[in-house]
């Protein structure tokens, strides 16, 4: 898939006033400062589309974005550590939760985590809630570039290792640099597949 077209549609804090669900949307989410914003720009092309910035916890609002006219990328906020208030820090959990729980598109959620990082419990608690509802996800091991190809590669079978302790199986991973557009046309294909299976079953039901 190529990335034609992406512009933004709406910001907001309630799940009730995003876009219509008529397309398929597909939420990016990890820890502050995972990288989330850049590798966003690098699927899409633009380099100011999602901002980035050095203060961990910037993106607090729920973002929709419209590529190609026929699917949604929605920039949600991080999790962990945020240099905000408790009681703020509460309000985006609960808002995550209500749009993870509640969007009748959301087709699949990619879950950022740092290649350098051993699994953190954060991250695999948050997976772990997923997997209770049933909600799929894919892994994104990011700033590839920052480690060597056999460090990414033993950090990719520690996660599969660790989630396979309590999972019967793997979700997809997909390894990514925003700064050398590793992974960009697998993660984009994958999405490209999942856009056809949700127009095809949206045909067949019509």
């Amino acid at each position: 898939m190529e990335v034609k077209q992406a512009e933004f549609v709406i910001s907001n804090s309630d799940p009730t006033r995003c876009p219509k669900p008529d397309k398929p949307e597909y939420a990016f989410i990890g820890r502050s400062n995972v990288g989330k914003s850049s590798l966003i720009n690098m699927l899409t092309t633009r380099h100011k589309l999602a901002k980035t910035s050095q203060t961990p916890g910037k993106t607090q609002l729920i973002n929709h974005f419209l590529i190609n006219t026929d699917w949604y990328l929605v920039d949600l906020p991080g999790y962990g550590f945020a240099k905000a208030p408790q009681r703020e820090r509460e309000k985006w959990e609960k808002m995550i939760d209500t749009y993870l729980s509640e969007r009748p598109n959301l087709i699949c959620t990619f879950i950022l985590v740092d290649s350098r990082i051993e699994p953190q419990r954060i991250d695999l608690e948050f997976m772990e809630r997923m997997g209770q509802r049933g909600l799929p996800f894919v892994i994104i091991f990011t700033k590839a570039e920052k480690v060597s190809s056999n460090a990414i590669q033993q950090m990719v079978k520690k996660y599969g290792q660790t989630l396979l302790k309590t999972w019967t199986e793997l979700p997809p991973m997909f390894v990514s640099s925003a700064v050398s557009s590793r992974g960009k046309e697998e993660i984009l294909a994958y999405i490209d597949q999942l856009n056809k299976d949700f127009y095809q079953e949206m045909k067949a039901t019509k």
